[in-house]
Formats: structure tokens, sequence, C-alpha cells
């Protein structure tokens, strides 16, 4: 079966989602956005055992990726988590999942019960 133009680009955009998770210098940039949003490549480098230059590298990655936005304050950018992408990941990936057990859980309570 061949893949759609759209099919393609979708599966590609996945792609690119996980490869950007993939990494754990890149999720940890995530965490600090997570707990600070807005935070430049300066207050982003600090703390890291990266170079400014990987970070920056890492960051354009995560924005390819679409799981960080930036917004130009000044000459300030501040660099935001998107968890839109994570939250379609969970979706479609963990979710499934997670509803069978909880049927499993729940049968085995009528079960118990009677």
């Amino acid at each position: 079966m061949k893949e759609t133009t759209s099919e393609s680009a979708t599966g590609e955009t996945v792609n690119r989602l996980f490869r950007a998770l993939a990494d754990p210098g890149r999720r940890r940039l995530l965490d600090r956005l997570r707990v600070r949003p807005g935070l430049t490549l300066n207050d982003l480098c600090q703390g890291m055992v990266m170079s400014r230059q990987a970070v920056t590298k890492h960051l354009l990655q995560l924005e390819e990726a679409n799981l960080v936005v930036t917004r130009w304050v000044g000459r300030e950018k501040e660099h935001y988590l998107n968890p839109v992408p994570i939250h379609d990941i969970a979706k479609r990936w963990i979710r499934p999942f997670e509803e069978s057990r909880l049927d499993a859980l729940h049968d085995l309570k009528k079960q118990l019960e009677d």
C-alpha cells in the first residue's frame, strides 16, 4: 500500500518528534522549560554540561519537532515547551494500553465482589 503525501508528512513529523525525544540532553531542556517557561538561551545554558552551540543545536531540533516554541521580547528570545505533541503521543501510544488494564482491573473487582 502506497503512502499518500499527507500520511508521509505525518509519518515524518512523528519520526522527527521521536528523534527529538530520544536524546537525554533535549529531554533535560524540555524538563527545564516545563518547570520554568520563557527561558532564554543564556538561561538554558546555565548548568548544562554542553556548549552553547550544542544547546542551540538541540533547541533547533526541538523547535523543528514542534516541542519548543519561541517568542521575541525585545532582544531576548524566550523558549516555551509545547506540550501538544507529547499529549498526542500519549493519546496514540499510551492510553490505548491503559484502557485494557483498567478494564481488567474492573473485571477482577467484579469477580471478587461476587
